[in-house]
This record gives structure tokens, C-alpha cells and sequence, in this order.
């Protein structure tokens, strides 16, 4: 079968590769249909890591993907062949204290798509999941919405984690696929007012026009100002979605006393820093975010009823012999993408 296959720092290849086999008796083959690249792909392209995850060239990323069921071990019983599927990229081993505490998204012996030291990615042909992995969508959504229901689901579990109560007023730093998931998934949750920030002037106009109440660029205005302006209490939670020091600094002063920061963009850099003193004065919560955790039959359900509309974040579209400029188009935020699409079985 093909790949594209990460082969060295900014390296893509094309190249053929074995077929995977079906070895344990839950055993999923799906044929690959359409695949969306993630910024933490990219991480993966441009340097080689994300933290102590570091590539071991060859290696195959990406994790965000739609499927068809091609076959099956002889114990599936959750999917049939011909099913088209979302795939959720996470695989836990259900058995350690993680897992039976509820908390699947940190199992101790987590596999997850794409992950250096855990298991090559889904920019190929055919892979093999666990049936756990797999949701049947039937016609319900599209081969588009499938591939995005894994970053809506970062969005909706966000949202979540950020526990709003009706009403809330939120903002949102960083329009890129998560950011806007986050803004897609924050008014069925409750949110009242979102403010959102970014600086790339293409993804303002899309989050404004997404349905942001105020975009605004920090390379052009004081967004910080802007948003006490309007919201001079501050803010009932920030969800920061770009992973830098300065929207970590921007999320500090804009929230209120008592006020939740949500940390969901992944920083380059080992460490991040806050001033004690205002973080401690306002007691503000601090909350992490890693992955999601059982909301894919949500989100799904969410997209099927129309109450979340991700398809606008596809703005560009490539064949499986295209991947390697796909990750160029999107590492240097080139043309407007927000969300870069792979047609790997799926026609362009």
C-alpha cells in the first residue's frame, strides 16, 4: 500500500509500504478515506518532536481521519464491513487506574495515532484499529465531518473542562482548528458572549463570521483593552488555544477573580510561565487539557443534528500524493488554511 511517510526534518515521501495484517480477535482493517492534518503533525514535520516525543525516521503521522470498514477479526461485533467510521485516534488499554477511574485520555498505557513510540499514523491506504476505536456514522455525516469530528471533540470536551454556566462570557485565543472547534462547541454548552483573538487576518474574518461576538488581531489593537472595554468585570473562563507565552499572559489579565484558564494549544517551548501574583490574587483555576475523553458519540451526535457546523474549517484539499505540500501549506499558514484535508481513498 501507499504512505506518506515522514523520511527526515521537513522530508515527506510517498512510498510503499506492507499492508497492516489483522492480528488480535478485535481487529479493525479500514481503508482510509479522508484525513485532516493536525498542528501537532506538523510539530512532528517541522521539528521532529513534541516534548520528549521524538520522530525516529521513517515514520508516519496523522491521526485525524474518516474510514471504511474493509474487514474484520472474528470477534468485531461494533462495526460490519462497508461501514464508514470516525476514528477515534486514541487508544487506551481500559485495565490501569486511569482508565477505571473514568480517565481513559490519560491511561497510563495510552497508544495513540501518529505518536512517536506508540504507533505510526493514518496518512496511508489501509491501518488496522481496535473495534474501541470506531464509531458507525452510517450517511449521518459526511466523509469531511467525519475526519473533523476528532479536533470538534478537543473543542467539545474544552468547553467542557471549562465548566460554564449559563450565560458565561468566555474568549478564546487562537482561531486556528481548535480554537474554533472550542468556539463551535461553546454555545450549546452555554456560552453567552465569545471573544476571540488571532493573527492571521484570514482566520479572523472566518471566526467572525463562524460567530464570534469580537476577533480581534494583537498585532494591530490592544486586545486586552478591548475586552475589559466591553467585559469590565473580565471573563468567566479563557480557553488558550495558540500555546504561546503571550496569549497565556493576554488570558491572565482579561479573566476575572475566580476565573477558569484553559489550557488546550501545545507550546513548542519545555516550559510556560505565569506571574504568581496575579494568578494567586485572582484565584484563578488552572486546567489542562489533554486530548478528550468520551465525547466522540457526542460530538457526533452534536454534527449529525446540526448544532455543531465544522465543514467551514476546510479551506484546502489535496490527493495522498500531494501530503508533503499540504504540510508546507499549512507549517507556514500560507492561503488563508485553516484545515488542510488529505483524499486518500476518498475522491478529490
Amino acid at each position: 500500500m501507499k504512505a506518506a511517510v515522514l523520511t527526515d526534518i521537513n522530508r515527506m515521501q510517498i512510498k510503499e509500504v506492507p499492508d497492516p495484517k489483522i492480528i488480535n480477535d478485535t481487529d479493525v482493517l479500514l481503508k482510509i478515506e479522508v484525513v485532516g492534518i493536525c498542528g501537532s503533525d506538523v510539530h512532528y514535520y517541522e521539528t521532529g518532536r513534541i516534548g520528549d516525543q521524538i520522530v525516529e525516521f521513517p515514520f508516519i503521522v496523522g491521526h485525524e481521519c474518516a474510514a471504511t470498514v474493509f474487514d474484520t477479526a472474528a470477534n468485531v461485533t461494533r462495526v460490519k464491513k462497508g461501514d464508514r467510521v470516525v476514528v477515534d485516534p486514541a487508544m487506551p488499554c481500559f485495565e490501569c487506574d486511569q482508565c477505571k477511574a473514568g480517565r481513559e485520555n490519560t491511561c497510563r498505557n495510552l497508544k495513540f495515532l501518529g505518536c512517536p513510540g506508540q504507533i505510526n499514523g493514518c496518512l496511508s491506504e489501509l491501518f488496522v484499529m481496535p473495534q474501541t476505536s470506531l464509531f458507525p456514522v452510517g450517511d449521518s455525516l459526511s466523509l469531511d465531518q467525519a475526519a473533523l469530528t476528532e479536533p470538534a471533540t478537543i473543542g467539545l470536551y474544552s468547553i467542557k473542562q471549562a465548566n460554564l454556566s449559563t450565560g458565561a462570557n468566555i474568549a478564546i485565543l487562537g482561531a486556528g482548528p481548535i480554537g474554533l472547534s472550542c468556539l463551535l462547541a461553546a454555545r450549546p454548552l452555554g456560552a453567552d458572549k465569545c471573544y476571540m483573538t488571532e493573527k492571521i487576518d484570514e482566520r479572523c474574518k472566518i471566526a467572525k463570521k463562524a460567530g464570534a461576538d469580537y476577533v480581534g488581531n494583537p498585532l494591530k489593537q490592544d486586545i486586552v483593552a478591548d475586552i475589559l472595554t466591553q467585559q469590565p468585570l473580565g471573563l468567566d473562563a479563557v480557553l488558550e488555544c495558540a500555546g504561546q507565552q503571550e496569549t497565556l499572559d493576554q488570558a491572565v489579565e482579561i479573566l476575572k477573580p475566580g476565573g477558569r484558564l484553559v489550557l488546550v494549544g501545545i507550546p513548542r517551548e519545555d516550559q510556560i510561565s505565569f506571574v504568581i501574583d496575579k494568578i494567586r490574587r485572582k484565584e484563578l483555576a488552572i486546567i489542562n487539557i489533554r486530548r478528550q475523553n468520551n465525547c466522540t458519540q457526542q460530538c457526533i451526535d452534536l454534527i449529525a443534528e446540526g448544532k455543531i457546523k465544522p465543514d467551514f474549517m476546510v479551506t484546502h484539499r489535496f490527493k495522498l500524493e500531494q501530503t508533503k505540500d499540504a504540510f508546507d501549506l499549512v507549517a507556514n499558514y500560507a492561503d488563508g488554511v485553516v484545515k488542510a484535508m488529505i483524499y486518500v481513498g476518498a475522491p478529490l
